[in-house]
């Protein structure tokens, strides 16, 4: 069932808000500025896919197409919302980049 207008944005800021902060944290704590953009797409693999993530080593010829089957029978109401989720990581490293080009020091 595709989300109401109300929700979908909401759902589309609540998402960017979460990975922009987790985000923020992580590039911070680990000093990676990129982090949570690599780390991003596991996270989207785990929500789309029922599919344990060592089974995408063990067995990719039925977990790939699974996970391929997943992603074409998204709404596009859960892809904007994904890409808003991927667009506060982003914004994340972005933003911890500029703080550390301007010579704020974090940890």
């Amino acid at each position: 069932m595709p989300l109401t207008i109300p929700t979908l944005i909401i759902s589309m800021l609540l998402f960017m808000v979460l990975f922009f902060g987790i985000g923020f944290l992580l590039n911070m704590l680990l000093r990676m500025t990129w982090v949570m953009a690599v780390i991003y797409p596991i996270v989207v693999i785990m929500i789309v896919d029922d599919v344990r993530l060592t089974e995408y080593f063990t067995a990719p010829g039925s977990s790939f197409p699974e996970l391929m089957n997943g992603i074409v029978h998204l709404h596009f109401s859960d892809l904007l919302v994904l890409l808003f989720g991927l667009l506060g990581a982003i914004l994340s490293g972005v933003s911890i980049k500029m703080l550390r080009v301007r010579g704020y020091q974090m940890f």
